[in-house]
């Protein structure tokens, strides 16, 4: 992979591991921040209500600078860590994995529910299709009329993308430039007379 792309998941995949009596469900799918992850905890709280633990991990930021694990309720280190070390072995992010248990009766101990956890998981995510992902950063643009042929004749030939766009005396729009590029294509358009570039976060 190069500098700007990281590895993430299409879409949401189930699988069931079964142990002693115990079943874990393992919920992995991809989210662009925490507020959809708690929106989809909180789904999976009311779905399995009857469950005793809904434990996860997730992580997010291309750099995977963000992460998070809870054992809500096992043991410490049984639960969250070993579902957060299958998504660091993909080297996987915006990527959460909830796993609901159902206890069956049997204690399994400390490390048959790391291996529950673990297995769990690792199926959900052998189940979904891995993708690789490009970095984008946002810019804000704002520049003359007279400006605008220029601009957009550069937007163009970079194969850029372009967003909530407003045209009149005074024009708007935002960009997507993948991040590798950014210092060089940014550069192009600030040289053009009366642009001005505000960066707004990246993805």
């Amino acid at each position: 992979m190069t500098t700007d792309t990281y590895l993430t998941i299409q879409e949401e995949a189930v699988a069931t591991f079964k142990d002693k009596g115990s079943k874990f469900i393992a919920y992995a799918f991809p989210i662009t921040n925490e507020s959809d992850f708690k929106l989809r905890l909180e789904a999976l709280r009311k779905e399995h209500f009857n469950a005793v633990h809904h434990c996860f991990a997730y992580r997010l930021q291309p750099d995977k600078s963000i992460y998070r694990s809870s054992d809500d309720g096992e043991p410490t280190g049984s639960a969250g860590k070993p579902i957060l070390n299958q998504l660091l072995s993909k080297d996987l992010t915006h990527v959460a994995v909830i796993v609901v248990r159902y206890f069956g009766g049997t204690l399994l101990g400390v490390s048959g529910l790391i291996h529950a956890y673990k297995e769990a998981t690792r199926m959900a995510l052998e189940a979904a299709s891995i993708v690789e992902k490009i970095v984008y950063e946002t810019y804000r643009l704002e520049f003359p009329y007279d400006s605008l042929p220029a601009v957009m004749k550069l937007i163009k030939d970079e194969e850029l993308i372009q967003e909530q766009q407003q045209f009149d005396l005074s024009c708007s729009l935002q960009i997507q430039v993948r991040q590798q590029q950014s210092a060089a294509i940014m550069a192009k358009l600030e040289a053009i007379n009366g642009v001005q570039s505000e960066y707004l976060g990246r993805y």
